[in-house]
């Protein structure tokens, strides 16, 4: 099969032929009709991730058709369309049996702890666990959001956050992960901040219905007095969905009393440690969350609200590329981030047009 290696970390990719995978006793082998770019594949090019084993191929966020089942699968049969949440559970764990599966202690990531969906095909464990079916007129471009970040936002938002009618929710960082955020707290009735340094993003942002944009290159002052001026006190829940010490400590500086902060971006330790107000933690009463994406036995309130058009993930997708493309556009993800959400599609001939 085709696909996008890496010899070593922040070293130019190449698209190769590799060797097709074969799915273990439990697991599965994917198509992979369209992967999604996403800002944690650059980090683990850039050798930020330490379970990342060279050579090696990035990619996560996936939708395709069963190529190919182990044979202890019971419930998945090859032709099916699926996507997969990027944290892959044991099902056999404490976590796992707790409902967890997002924090399973055993779990295995595609683009990380092995080859990952930049190609053509990608295997996937414990199939029976962690594959979600997709209905026909769902397209492929628009799933592969819902393995990572659509998902992974939508529990930030819901679940972690609880956010409810009428809150403030204040999103620092509008790319792929803050962009379904601002759509998913919108549907869900709160009032939306905004925040980033791209008139481009915070463009989209508005029209995926933030009330408030702060453009915090250009905002006198900081970026909290701007979310507290725009909500009358702070807001009731803020999320970081950049993952940068400063994005941190502006979302924890964001809140009103008894606030809610939820970490959504990675924080790796390159970046250093976020200094964060831990006076103010505990002034003010303010909750700080984690959230690390959403287990597939979730994923129904979700894709019921996809599939009525309540939620409109396929209005995130502003690229599309082909394998070809991808090394260029991985690293350029360090220089700054994009607006929207670029979909590759592994499949695509290398001389299609962009969308």
């Amino acid at each position: 099969m085709r696909a996008v290696v890496f010899d070593a970390f922040g070293h130019r990719p190449e698209v190769r032929n590799v060797q097709d995978p074969t799915p273990s006793r439990r697991g599965a082998v994917i198509r992979v009709e369209a992967t999604g770019l996403c800002r944690s594949d650059w980090h683990g090019w850039m050798g930020h991730d330490t379970d990342i084993r060279l050579p090696h191929v990035p990619g996560h966020e996936l939708a395709g058709v069963v190529e190919e089942v182990g044979p202890e699968v019971l419930n998945w049969r090859p032709g099916q369309r699926v996507t997969v949440p990027f944290v892959c559970a044991c099902g056999r764990c404490g976590a796992c049996a707790d409902g967890a599966q997002q924090v399973c202690e055993r779990q295995t990531q595609p683009g990380f702890t092995h080859w990952g969906s930049f190609a053509e095909y990608v295997p996937i464990e414990n199939a029976d666990v962690n594959l979600v079916g997709i209905r026909g007129e769902l397209a492929f471009t628009t799933a592969a959001g819902l393995g990572c970040r659509f998902a992974t936002a939508f529990r930030a938002v819901v679940a972690q956050g609880r956010v409810a009618p009428g809150e403030w929710v204040a999103v620092h960082g509008c790319g792929g992960v803050g962009l379904s955020a601002v759509m998913i707290a919108s549907a869900a009735g709160a009032r939306v901040v905004a925040v980033d340094i791209s008139p481009r993003a915070l463009a989209l942002a508005r029209r995926f219905g933030a009330e408030v944009c702060v453009d915090a290159a250009s905002t006198l002052g900081s970026v909290a007095d701007a979310v507290a001026d725009a909500t009358g006190g702070g807001a009731h829940v803020s999320l970081d969905a950049l993952g940068s010490p400063r994005t941190c400590a502006a979302s924890v500086n964001s809140l009103r009393r008894h606030g809610r902060h939820v970490q959504v971006g990675l924080l790796p330790p390159a970046a250093g440690s976020p200094m964060l107000p831990m006076d103010r933690v505990i002034a003010l009463e303010l909750r700080l969350l984690g959230s690390h994406g959403m287990a597939a036995h979730a994923y129904g309130p979700m894709m019921e609200m996809v599939e009525a058009g309540t939620l409109r993930p396929d209005l995130l997708v502003t690229d599309t590329i082909g394998l070809d493309e991808v090394p260029e556009a991985l690293m350029a993800m360090g220089a700054a981030a994009g607006a929207g959400v670029t979909v590759i599609e592994p499949r695509r001939p290398a001389t299609a047009a962009r969308r």
